[in-house]
């Protein structure tokens, strides 16, 4: 029989909304409610379980501090942080649900992917990379790396967090970010006062170094700070 388009488009549609049988209907809504199903829309980003992908500029989220996570959820939700897709997703989320989000991906164990082993960077850039992250500049009142992240740069509890296993372009976007007053943390905003003393050629050099760092055989972050902090920061509370 000759249906004319119109008809059949109708009646496909009619087709489409008519109810499942029961036992159907059941088998093809059930969605298991737990957190790693809910979490599945992060992990389309950051790659498998949250173990950062080869895009090459999003993070790692597996295993690191929960108080880090939490925080910067938050950033995004409250507009110190700034990015469409983030901000959209967690909008309308509580503390409560972004504190179980972050402890579910800090709770996460994963071995880290390779680091790259060549940079475009010149020899010259990674050394002054490497003396920014372990030295820092006292001339100019930049702080070693390794005084607020750990020697490791594994990052410390509860809230500040690893600087290995990361993208060159990601580390280099987020200094950047810092430099040019697009990122913010609550105060005293430790970052904020470090990044606009950096300038383009310091943050290639350092993200560059630190994108080349073999990631430790324990890279939980560490228990306790090397010392006292050099500025003061809201990253370790009051």
């Amino acid at each position: 029989m000759n249906i004319p388009r119109y008809w059949r488009a109708l009646l496909f549609a009619a087709c489409s909304l008519a109810p499942l049988p029961p036992a159907a209907a059941a088998t093809s809504t059930r969605v298991p409610d737990t957190i790693e199903q809910r979490v599945a829309a992060c992990i389309a980003c950051h790659g498998r379980e949250g173990a950062s992908t080869n895009a090459g500029y999003f993070p790692r989220l597996a295993g690191k501090p929960e108080g880090y996570l939490y925080n910067q959820l938050l950033s995004f939700r409250d507009g110190r942080r700034f990015n469409s897709d983030m901000v959209h997703m967690v909008r309308h989320l509580s503390d409560a649900y972004l504190r179980e989000i972050a402890g579910y991906f800090a709770g996460l164990d994963l071995p880290y992917p390779p680091v790259p082993t060549r940079s475009h960077a010149s020899e010259q850039s990674l050394q002054h990379g490497k003396t920014l992250a372990l030295q820092g500049d006292a001339r100019r009142g930049i702080p070693a790396c390794a005084q607020c992240h750990g020697e490791a740069l594994t990052g410390v509890a509860p809230a500040i967090p690893s600087l290995l296993g990361l993208p060159r372009l990601y580390l280099a976007s987020q200094l950047g970010d810092w430099l040019n007053n697009g990122r913010h943390a609550l105060p005293p905003d430790c970052m904020a006062k470090v990044g606009r003393k950096l300038n383009p050629a310091d943050i290639n050099a350092v993200a560059s170094w630190l994108a080349l760092q073999p990631v430790p055989a324990n890279p939980k972050p560490a228990p306790a700070l090397p010392g006292p902090l050099p500025i003061p920061c809201s990253a370790m509370g009051p």
